[in-house]
């Protein structure tokens, strides 16, 4: 604000847009200024708090703030006539740009002053520079240089010892950044964007390390030595090491990690050489040479053992499980291999596998060259194996092409669900793959939508607006599936082999990169420029702003999924004296997606079943025995659903032995809706909390009803 002072600007009329919480506006009138604050009006019941509990400080150098509703896109016939107008960090969306661009030109100001910083929020890299480029025939456009640029640092609740720059000790300070953890701002001098020059931190990791979990050695399977692991994805690296933590910063990494000599550690890179002893201690080099974003560091420390699957693939695990890890990861190799036939080269070398203790959150994690797996893929039968597919595809989609941002996140999963599939129909066939695809548009985004969310909550948006929010807040199906749907509605309207290709070039030309939808939708049209009015015919807008489900979905090839909805709903039009006499063999005879499926089927039906009718869908098909966890967590889920209480012990079980959030976090919000299980499951799940993964503590605690 001093530049409003040195300038007695402040003593002029002054509007702000976009003022938000009203901190620059309440600022300026502080000092003197007479400002109308504008903002939409959902904002300005904040705005007008904030200039309430402030107005003794705004008036005491006779200043004023006023609060306004204001809609860039709102019609306004008579000009704005203000002395100064600023504006801060608004300039984000290229969506807006229009509004502001219009409404800014309507304007009769001596001066507009505009400022930002780089957020992980819209397109802003390209919004900021297409601003800049639509204004700039109608104004007189002044930089206003940074006379020295701080270093600042993503951090949470890390303890720093000292800072040197280039061995010297530095000057530096840590401020809250809310839910985002805490800035390190390091004082490096006289330096202008571009410069290099060494940091060196010292500092521990705190107790609140959000990104790793030390397990005892009674919570392994083996039970001999303690256990670490990490899940640095979406914004859990700063709590490891001081960083920036966005997808739109790529940087390579070498790591000399010391453990007890009796155990592994493994990390997202290459292994160089064989560990160095070092008395009781070994010490692990790692390299990996390709820039990948923070949220890809990785480190496991444990009791495993390797079993290679090929020359550059093995799988790791804890000495009990190793076999059956081998037996359930026998095939990467050959789906290594499909996937580079219809993406490209591996670029990564190594394609290896850990299979982690069950309290590991997800179903995989894409760490280049060390996919972390979780323990419920060991069903016996190789029928999780699309969860390998989807980690595999990673390698090109997400690893090597990333979002820039969280709010863009459907470019990595999206396209890594779409090319999963893409792997699953050139190894079992195209009727499989469009099953899959089906059921993911039928259960998972029909779920998300439907029972996570509702069908106009801003986060069912291919392209949510994360501002001011944790992203995994979001954290949902809506990413990938309805993502990898509007990839199967272009690939269907473009062509097969045509966009199958476009695939390839669009993981080419953005290799190594962090991109905006914006960025691969400008690509789109370069490639497919003798298609555009085909391009022009989707409604875009629709799939990637609007909340809910899409208008209009892909086509498929619904053989498979009518096997499922026959059985599905024979079950359920039965009388229970007829469900008596059903036998198994309809349901065995069902591929391992196909009985989960039917499950999901009934689950997402509004017809209740009988208790009588779920006791003997059970004993028949021996539901609550099966190794499989998606058919056991559909089975729960549905026996919830119809509040049969015999379900609530295996329920608590489940919850207890499992920690991936796929199947904990419906099966808690379902246990704490219903009045029967709700107190028991509340204490429940304060008593496992310790022992789970801070990631899925927080997905749950959000669940209790308040």
């Amino acid at each position: 604000m001093s530049l409003f002072c040195s300038t007695s600007i402040i003593l002029e009329k002054t509007k702000e847009l976009g003022a938000g919480t009203g901190v620059c506006s309440i600022v300026l009138a502080a000092l003197g200024a007479d400002v109308v604050a504008t903002d939409l009006s959902e904002g300005i019941k904040l705005l007008e708090q904030n200039i309430r509990e402030n107005w003794e400080t705004i008036t005491r150098n006779e200043g004023s703030v006023k609060a306004e509703i204001l809609d860039w896109n709102d019609p306004c016939d008579k000009p704005l006539s203000f002395d100064v107008v600023i504006m801060v960090d608004i300039i984000y969306y290229l969506r807006a740009l229009e509004g502001l661009v219009r409404i800014i030109l309507q304007l009769e100001a001596t001066m507009i002053f505009c400022c930002y910083e780089v957020r992980d929020i819209g397109e802003p890299k390209i919004a900021q520079a297409k601003f800049f480029e639509m204004i700039s025939p109608f104004f007189n456009i002044c930089p206003v240089a940074d006379k020295e640029l701080d270093e600042i640092l993503d951090s949470q609740s890390l303890e720093i010892a000292s800072i040197k720059l280039e061995n010297k000790i530095v000057d530096y300070r840590v401020e809250s950044a809310d839910i985002l953890g805490e800035k390190i701002i390091i004082d490096v001098g006289k330096r202008k964007e571009g410069d290099k020059f060494n940091l060196t931190i010292i500092y521990n990791t705190g107790e609140r390390c959000s990104a790793l979990q030390f397990l005892k050695a009674e919570q392994t399977v083996t039970k001999k030595k303690p256990y670490l692991f990490s899940q640095c994805q979406h914004i859990h690296a700063r709590s490891i090491v001081p960083c920036m933590d966005t997808p739109s910063v790529k940087q390579s990494y070498d790591a000399v990690v010391a453990v007890p000599s009796d155990l592994v550690c493994l990390m997202s890179a290459v292994t160089i050489g064989d560990p160095e002893e070092v008395g009781k201690l070994k010490k692990y080099s790692f390299k990996q040479s390709i820039r990948i974003p923070s949220y890809l560091l990785a480190i496991v420390v444990g009791l495993m053992e390797k079993r290679d699957l090929s020359s550059r693939c093995a799988v790791w695990a804890e000495p009990t499980v190793i076999d059956k890890a081998f037996y359930e990861f026998a095939e990467t190799e050959r789906m290594l291999k499909a996937a580079e036939s219809l993406f490209g080269k591996y670029e990564w070398g190594r394609y290896d596998l850990v299979v982690l203790p069950s309290s590991f959150p997800f179903g995989g994690m894409e760490n280049p060259c060390l996919t972390f797996v979780t323990p419920t893929l060991l069903a016996g039968d190789r029928s999780a194996v699309h969860v390998i597919a989807h980690e595999i595809s990673h390698s090109w989609t997400g690893n090597l092409v990333s979002s820039a941002n969280w709010e863009h996140f459907w470019l990595n999963e999206g396209f890594t669900t779409f090319l999963e599939r893409k792997i699953i129909g050139k190894l079992e066939g195209e009727k499989q793959r469009q099953f899959e695809a089906q059921c993911g548009w039928e259960e998972r985004l029909m779920s998300a939508v439907k029972e996570q969310f509702s069908d106009d909550d801003q986060f069912t948006k291919l392209i949510p607006n994360l501002q001011n929010r944790h992203p995994e807040d979001a954290y949902s199906s809506i990413p990938y599936e309805k993502g990898s749907a509007f990839l199967m509605i272009l690939e269907q309207e473009l062509g097969v082999s045509q966009f199958n290709e476009f695939l390839k070039k669009y993981i080419e030309k953005f290799a190594q990169k962090s991109i905006v939808t914006d960025d691969w939708k400008t690509f789109l049209y370069e490639y497919f420029s003798d298609k555009k009015n085909v391009l022009d015919s989707i409604d875009w807008n629709n799939w990637l702003h609007d909340a809910g489900i899409p208008k209009t979905k892909p086509q498929f090839d619904d053989t498979a999924i009518r096997e499922v909805v026959a059985l599905a709903e024979e079950w359920m039009n039965m009388s229970d004296s007829e469900i008596m006499n059903i036998d198994n063999s309809k349901y065995l005879s069902l591929s391992t997606l196909q009985k989960e499926k039917v499950l999901s089927h009934l689950r997402l039906t509004k017809k209740p079943l009988s208790h009588a009718k779920l006791a003997r869908l059970d004993e028949v098909n021996q539901l609550s025995k099966t190794g499989n966890c998606d058919i056991l967590s559909s089975w729960i889920q549905l026996c919830l659903k119809n509040y049969w209480e015999d379900i609530i012990p295996l329920a608590f079980d489940f919850v207890t032995q499992q920690g991936r959030i796929k199947y904990v976090q419906p099966i808690y919000r379902d246990l704490f809706l219903w009045s029967e299980s709700a107190g028991r499951a509340i204490e429940l799940f304060k008593k496992n909390a310790p022992s789970m993964h801070p990631i899925t503590v927080s997905v749950v605690a959000k669940l209790i009803p308040k």
